[in-house]
């Protein structure tokens, strides 16, 4: 018996064997073709060879892992691993493992990691938090998944025409109980803290801002999201008499609180603040933040559905799925400093 060639050190058949939990001789079967092999043993042993990063046999490349890349920006921020978690799990009672791709600056890019997943025969892809969200940024990856036939599903909003089911949060809705919020304690300098001008959840955001007849313009900021991102787009605000402060991400947020201190005031007492997300611990911090909440769970189990009905060639439509968001009140936010 010949056993192909990415696999002809012993070694890594025991390495696929164990990792499965079958004898090598089961593992040299699948490899080479073989009868004598249930089909969950066959596929438990190709998903093995995904997850160890060996190359399928030549013969066996027409057939998909079930493997499925979950492409996220970074893992500081923690929506994202909170995010992971119920993508796993839901695509685990699936019977599909995933991929985890981040990105890193100067590093691996999300393209890259669309080409790993290709060569890796991966059943398909979820993307939350990525390119498809700012308006400038590279979309020929998206395009190259698009001509692979490649099911995909986006998490949050995106540039129009890319031609995948969307699963997002309603940032127009987000906005206005935020800013409802600031309004019915009394606030009437309201200040946004957004992402940059190119990120299409943070132009939703803005939408609702202005649609107001009172809104002022100069009370918005457009910012990276990060902490010193959040510091500084809050310090202008706050030294333009901004009393309230609805930011698109709990991490510029807690970098608005830093601002507001920096500038001998204090929160809520003079400058209240909303996040957004309600990220792990946001319960914890001082003061307890009051941020609008993104049903994650319910959109990871939504993405996981739609990817899989388009694995199985079901007819997915390609219109946005808009899931609702909440407002979680703490202690952030209070009546305007008289």
């Amino acid at each position: 018996m010949v056993v192909p060639k990415i696999c002809g050190m012993t070694r890594r058949l025991a390495e696929v064997a164990q990792q499965v939990g079958v004898s090598e001789a089961t593992v040299s079967r699948v490899l080479n073709g073989k009868p004598g092999v249930s089909e969950a043993t066959r596929e438990a042993v190709l998903t093995a060879l995904d997850v160890l990063g060996y190359e399928r046999p030549t013969q066996l490349r027409g057939d998909r892992a079930r493997l499925v890349g979950l492409v996220l920006p970074e893992l500081q921020t923690p929506i994202f691993p909170a995010f992971a978690e119920v993508v796993g799990g839901a695509l685990a009672q699936q019977g599909f493992s995933s991929l985890l791709c981040t990105r890193t600056l100067g590093g691996v890019s999300e393209a890259d990691y669309v080409d790993l997943l290709l060569q890796q025969q991966v059943s398909g892809v979820v993307f939350a938090g990525g390119l498809y969200a700012q308006a400038n940024a590279p979309h020929r990856h998206y395009e190259l998944i698009q001509e692979r036939k490649l099911p995909a599903v986006l998490v949050n909003a995106a540039v129009d025409n890319l031609g995948f089911p969307q699963v997002s949060s309603d940032d127009h809705v987000a906005a206005e109980i935020a800013i409802g919020h600031l309004r019915a304690l009394g606030h009437q300098r309201i200040g946004m803290v957004l992402g940059p001008r190119d990120h299409i959840p943070s132009r939703r955001k803005l939408s609702a801002f202005l649609a107001a007849d009172d809104a002022d313009p100069e009370l918005v900021e457009h910012a990276m999201f990060s902490l010193e991102g959040g510091h500084a787009a809050a310090t202008k605000l706050v030294h333009r008499g901004a009393t309230g402060l609805v930011c698109a991400s709990d991490t510029l947020a807690l970098g608005a609180i830093r601002a507001v201190r920096r500038a001998g005031l204090s929160v809520p007492d003079h400058v209240s603040v909303i996040g957004h997300d309600d990220s792990a611990m946001m319960n914890c911090t001082d003061p307890p933040l009051t941020t609008v909440r993104q049903p994650i769970d319910a959109m990871g189990r939504a993405a996981v559905d739609l990817l899989i009905a388009l694995i199985e060639r079901a007819t997915v439509p390609t219109d946005e799925l808009l899931f609702t968001p909440e407002l979680i009140l703490r202690s952030s936010t209070t009546r305007p400093h008289t």
